[in-house]
């Protein structure tokens, strides 16, 4: 039976190297793929103490298929991220939007023996997605996660090359926002804690630049038609929503167990939409590739050795806040079914 390696969480928060068997002869649309590059993602960090396999954002190469895969061939390189399979009959995936599928299957609640971190992973070939000429491998990764989330939030809710697009927080998520909103024609206001990041911001694509520590006031040049929250916690809406256009919307993106509070009486006197949205469809996920590949779209990433001791340097600068926006693992050596 073909075994490989994969790294799970464990009680201490320290990934352990694991092996995950799975039967010899693959079934249905599976496919067998052997993983060249992972993104490390914020939500690995939730998991990291969970016995699971951790890692959403994979990228590989197809070296088996099932008898029903219709799409891809050995030797294909592909990306999947958070969201594994959905039941292709109900009224979400008729309608396109598969993500919220009720039997969707999503990292951290199926598939738990494998993930992104390891040598090789079985995905239904409905989960995978072919990569496009001119993307590396480790500026695939972290889009598979971080750019589909802000891509969904600027494509499937129609966002106009007209609009005014604020993009609070300069980090893994926010500098790929700065990107898609930029290619996409948008005028982009970024909102951040001090004046440290603004030079990078506007190399990224931003119009404008605001830096909000120890403000009572602020001002921007339009009003914000979007808003994408890319920090990890929440704004001072008091200072914020006077940015904001009538009928605008704000997308809080990053993950938090605690609860989102908003200010009641400017929403409703000013039409305001808070728009709750996560990772992005089959569609949107492929056209966001298409996107990123045209329009030289990419991750500032920083690489790590595919070890016990690499993901947990990894997961703990990245806890500690010290990754350049996106970390990338990569295999030290090739290895082979078992």
């Amino acid at each position: 039976m073909p075994s490989f390696t994969v790294y799970k969480g464990s009680e201490s928060g320290a990934p352990k190297k694991e092996t995950t068997t799975r039967p010899d002869e693959l079934s249905g649309d599976q496919v067998f793929v052997r993983i060249t590059a992972s993104g490390v993602c914020g939500t690995d960090l939730h998991y990291r103490h969970q016995h699971m396999g951790l890692g959403h954002e994979g990228v590989g190469v197809v070296e088996e298929t099932g008898p029903l895969c219709k799409v891809l061939k050995k030797g294909d390189r592909v990306g999947w991220g958070y969201n594994h399979g959905f039941c292709g009959h109900c009224e979400q995936c008729h309608t396109g939007n598969d993500i919220y599928c009720p039997e969707r299957q999503m990292f951290g609640y199926a598939d738990l023996d494998q993930g992104s971190f390891g040598s090789h992973a079985v995905w239904r070939e409905v989960a995978l997605f072919k990569l496009p000429e001119g993307l590396s491998d480790e500026a695939a990764a972290p889009l598979q996660c971080a750019g589909a989330t802000v891509f969904s939030a600027l494509f499937d809710y129609g966002t106009k090359s007209t609009e005014t697009v604020g993009i609070m927080g300069v980090g893994g998520l926010g500098h790929l926002a700065i990107q898609f909103a930029a290619k996409m024609g948008c005028r982009v206001v970024v909102l951040s804690g001090s004046e440290s990041k603004k030079e990078e911001a506007m190399r990224l694509g931003a119009h404008e630049f605001i830096a909000t520590k120890g403000k009572d006031k602020l001002e921007v040049s339009r009003p914000l038609d979007r808003l994408l929250v890319t920090t990890s916690f929440q704004p001072d809406w008091e200072l914020i929503l006077p940015l904001m256009a009538p009928k605008s919307f704000v997308f809080p993106l990053s993950v938090s167990s605690a609860k989102f509070e908003f200010p009641y009486m400017p929403m409703l006197a000013n039409g305001i939409t808070v728009q709750g949205t996560i990772c992005a469809s089959r569609l949107t996920h492929e056209r966001m590739l298409e996107f990123a590949a045209l329009n030289h779209i990419e991750p500032v990433v920083e690489t790590f050795d595919m070890t016990e001791a690499g993901i947990l340097d990894a997961m703990t600068r990245l806890d500690e806040g010290k990754i350049h926006f996106r970390a990338v693992l990569k295999p030290v050596a090739t290895e082979s079914k078992l």
